[in-house]
């Protein structure tokens, strides 16, 4: 293993702003499933010999591909993918912990677009991992505009990384709908105590709802057209077909599978998630207005 080297893993637009900030510090290699004319793009094989992953591949894609590809030589794991696993119902840090000890792997959370990271506007984000010297190792990599601060929450921030996708999709269909400013501001104060009482069932701290990780997330993912999870919520609004707006947006919107998964989740634990429960239905085919009209009954 070639020593303090890092490399991304997963050439997305997330991936590859994480790799233009981590680029700044040092040399960081990146690569993904197909070749892509980026500075320092190289094969798996040479990406998987750093001591330092940082893996961007979207959500319901871990799973199997680190069945497929990933060898456990001693690395140090940075988690950047964001959801539940929809067929499982399983968190991400329960995947990776099937290959990976769980002292050498971290999970980002917090608001950060990948289209203003990879113009160098400055973000703060949450590395968070039950081992602080894994904090500490990573901390460094990234540039001044990216500050760094240090969770042991893993599961707090994994439930508020995937749960806001979800309610952008939600406030995407309030704002296309033209419901206005005071509804959509009820929407989305409501699915931040939605999201923190499902995380609180699976052992998140409250504290990680109200700040980077949870409420800035959200605030952010859901109040803008950067959100690709706000987009699939407006064409929503607009009475398109999920195949449609998937086909335009061309990229992963993670909030879809991830309604799936919360659906499950919260009718087998009997957690109230309504505004998520909703959100997998519209995206069923329910009318928004008929969802709307639910959400204020119940």
């Amino acid at each position: 293993m070639k020593k303090n080297s890092i490399a991304v893993i997963g050439a997305g637009k997330w991936g590859q702003a994480l790799h233009f900030a981590l680029s700044q510090n040092q040399e960081c290699l990146i690569t993904s499933r197909t070749k892509k004319d980026i500075k320092n793009f190289v094969d798996l094989d040479t990406a998987m010999n750093c001591e330092y992953l940082v893996i961007a591949i979207p959500a319901q894609q871990i799973g199997q591909w680190l069945k497929e590809n990933f060898k456990f030589k001693n690395q140090k794991i940075l988690v950047a993918s964001k959801g539940i696993e929809a067929n499982t119902g399983e968190f991400l840090n329960e995947i990776y912990a099937r290959f990976v000890p769980e002292k050498n792997v971290g999970f980002i959370s917090g608001p950060s677009f990948a289209a203003e990271v990879i113009k160098g506007l400055p973000a703060a984000i949450v590395i968070n991992s039950t081992s602080k010297k894994l904090y500490k190792e990573f901390s460094p990599f990234f540039p001044t505009f990216l500050k760094t601060y240090y969770s042991k929450d893993v599961i707090g921030a994994e439930v508020a990384g995937a749960y806001k996708n979800v309610l952008a999709i939600a406030s995407g269909i309030c704002e296309g709908l033209n419901l206005g400013n005071n509804a959509r501001a009820s929407l989305i104060s409501r699915g931040l105590v939605e999201m923190q009482r499902f995380g609180l069932h699976f052992g998140a701290k409250k504290s990680s709802f109200v700040g980077l990780s949870g409420a800035g997330d959200l605030f952010l993912t859901a109040s803008s057209t950067l959100s690709r999870n706000y987009r699939v919520g407006l064409g929503l609004a607009e009475g398109k077909t999920l195949d449609t707006i998937l086909e335009e947006l061309g990229e992963v919107a993670e909030g879809v599978k991830t309604a799936e998964a919360i659906d499950k989740l919260s009718s087998k634990h009997g957690i109230y998630t309504p505004i998520a429960n909703e959100v997998k239905l519209v995206l069923e085919g329910k009318n928004p207005l008929d969802s709307l009209k639910d959400l204020l009954r119940s």
